[in-house]
């Protein structure tokens, strides 16, 4: 089934309506038409099935025929906080796949060792949009502004685990394993090309976040993202 994108606001009585952009798709791309059965995600984790009854001009309506709420969502929480690259389609790639593994936030962070100095919100924002209807996912990952390190950490009190990937750590404990049984919120934080500076490691530390190490190798940032969010899901 086809799934499209209808914001909480578009969804009352039993009823949906669909335009601007998710409406040219609907009609334009995918030759949908009244009568035709689709899958409609609100991007807080509801996912309806959707008769299409009227096709106007500029917008859909249709009939919800069935509702299934947090649909398909893990009972892990993961917000991803990643260094931004210089490449801006690696992070692209980053965006898509762990929109794809299941990650509900991600914040581009600004470090001592990033260089770009802005960061593709809205685009970014548009493949995590793309990668949930792709996926058939019905939550909708948050793409943040470029966000300093500090200002996240002051955030710390809303997450259950705080996780910084540090390759300088002893890699004998798995993620998975520091992770344990938890079931609610986890920030796991990734630095960009050249890691963390060390008092950026100390700042971590002493907010109550732990270290840990994805094995031997030196991995690419996008590659560390990705390898995290596979092992949290798995």
């Amino acid at each position: 089934m086809d799934n499209f994108y209808c914001p909480p606001e578009k969804i009352s009585g039993g009823s949906v309506l669909i335009d601007g952009d998710e409406f040219s798709h609907l009609v334009h791309v995918m030759r949908k038409k009244s009568g035709d059965v689709i899958g409609v995600v609100d991007g807080e984790g509801t996912f309806h099935e959707v008769t299409l009854e009227e096709i106007k001009k500029k917008q859909a309506s249709g009939t919800i025929t069935a509702t299934s709420g947090n649909h398909l969502e893990p009972a892990t929480r993961l917000t991803l906080a990643v260094g931004i690259l210089k490449n801006p389609s690696r992070f692209d790639f980053l965006v898509e796949k762990v929109t794809e593994l299941g990650v509900i936030e991600i914040i581009p962070l600004e470090t001592d060792r990033t260089i770009p100095s802005h960061a593709k919100t809205d685009r970014w924002q548009k493949l995590a949009l793309a990668a949930m209807k792709q996926c058939g996912r019905a939550y909708l990952p948050r793409v943040r502004e470029l966000t300093q390190l500090g200002r996240v950490l002051d955030e710390y009190d809303r997450f259950d685990r705080k996780l910084v990937a540090h390759e300088q750590v002893n890699s004998s404990v798995s993620l998975r394993t520091l992770i344990g049984d938890v079931r609610g919120s986890i920030l796991v934080m990734v630095g960009p090309e050249g890691g963390f500076s060390e008092e950026e490691i100390q700042k971590c530390l002493s907010m109550g976040c732990t270290t840990f190490s994805l094995g031997q190798r030196q991995l690419r940032t996008e590659t560390a993202a990705i390898a995290i969010a596979a092992q949290i899901f798995g």
